[in-house]
């Protein structure tokens, strides 16, 4: 088997070590050790743009927040789920990742960030949740390893109940928060109905093919007296 070959080196906000490698065709992406991402494994980041996007009652102009730029899979989902009028507004707030996607990674997912559509902030997506002129039909959060699990403890701000609130106030009236996550977590469900979010949960394969399995959080933001909490099935 070949070798892994390191390509580029950077430093997390928390001033861990990140390494982008190759092996092969494969590309993996590691923060303090961990593997927080493979070009081989990206199908549920997909699933979650085009879950997200399916849940909206119109899709002709959307406006799409992804938090989280990774190897660019989840934002090009976004952006062939929606018309020609929509916009994806991409958050990365590593600049070492964005510059990769424009260089090394640029092929994998069909090059997102040329897309006439992309909006590209350079900052932590909160700032862009935070701001109360901006409202977004569907916010994806494909950060870190999402809740369960976190690589970076200074991501999990966006996981607490104060950070889901934030995320769904800057819903629009029936927009949906899309969270990637590692694995299954209860508790991140209540947190979610806290918020005010109608919650399903999805498991996806990280693969086409099968392999493991990923969870995926959809809340749909409930109208002013409107149900809440767990959709009835």
């Amino acid at each position: 088997m070949k070798p892994w070959e390191t390509l580029a080196t950077a430093v997390a906000p928390d001033g861990s070590p990140m390494t982008l490698a190759r092996r092969g065709d494969e590309y993996v992406l590691r923060a303090g050790g961990h593997v927080l991402m493979s070009s081989k494994r990206h199908a549920s980041e997909e699933r979650l743009a085009k879950e997200a996007c399916a849940r909206l009652s119109s899709r002709t102009a959307a406006r799409v927040l992804v938090g989280g730029l990774g190897f660019g899979f989840t934002a090009r989902a976004a952006l062939d789920a929606i018309g020609p009028a929509g916009e994806v507004i991409i958050a990365e707030l590593v600049p070492a990742v964005v510059q990769w996607n424009r260089e090394l990674l640029a092929p994998l997912a069909g090059r997102p960030l040329e897309d006439p559509r992309t909006e590209l902030f350079e900052g932590d997506v909160t700032r862009l949740l935070s701001n109360p002129k901006r409202r977004y039909d569907v916010i994806l959060l494909d950060v870190d390893n999402g809740p369960f699990g976190l690589a970076q403890a200074n991501n999990q701000h966006l996981y607490a109940v104060t950070g889901l609130h934030v995320a769904a106030a800057a819903l629009a009236p029936k927009g949906v928060l899309g969270v990637w996550s590692a694995g299954a977590d209860p508790r991140f469900v209540a947190k979610m109905e806290d918020a005010g979010l109608r919650v399903e949960t999805l498991a996806a394969h990280a693969h086409e093919g099968g392999g493991s399995k990923h969870t995926l959080f959809l809340g749909t933001r409930a109208e002013p007296g409107g149900p809440r909490g767990r959709p009835r099935r």
